[in-house]
């Protein structure tokens, strides 16, 4: 099976996009994440949700001090008070370096091997520089659980 199979289409991430629009489309498709493309659609980065949420909500302190933080940190500014100005804000600051991909006539197999060795659950599919969507390992799970067969 080839990963057109198992693609799941979304849209592009562009400058002036906002956090929200990224977690509606992230949400909607059940993708952790967008390529970033120029005016011309060419991919030149990409934006997470793990990434606006680790830079958007976290101050380094706390992720350094995770493992012995109580259930309640109550000095510190509450994550849904600063929602609305993260999510009005545009992804532009997030851009990271362009993701993983393949082609749209790749196997499943080589999609889940390539996605093991670079550790990551997602891969972008891309034919001749056009973005094609995302194949992730949820939906090939997903796939193998309703009986079919992606790899």
């Amino acid at each position: 099976m080839n990963v057109e199979q198992v693609l799941i289409p979304t849209r592009i991430a562009k400058a002036g996009m906002t956090v929200r629009e990224l977690f509606d489309e992230c949400d909607r498709a059940n993708t952790p994440g967008l390529p970033f493309c120029d005016a011309s659609e060419q991919i030149i980065g990409r934006v997470t949700l793990k990434n606006v949420l680790k830079h958007g909500c976290l101050p380094e302190y706390v992720v350094e001090m995770a493992h012995i933080l109580g259930e309640q940190i109550s000095n510190l500014q509450d994550m849904e008070a600063e929602a609305e100005l993260l999510l009005n804000s545009t992804v532009d600051q997030y851009k990271q370096e362009p993701h993983l991909s393949i082609t749209s006539a790749s196997s499943a197999v080589k999609a889940l091997a390539m996605m093991e060795r670079e550790d990551t659950s997602y891969i972008f599919v891309v034919d001749e520089g056009r973005y094609k969507g995302a194949v992730t390992i949820h939906r090939l799970a997903s796939m193998l659980a309703r009986g079919g067969d992606p790899l």
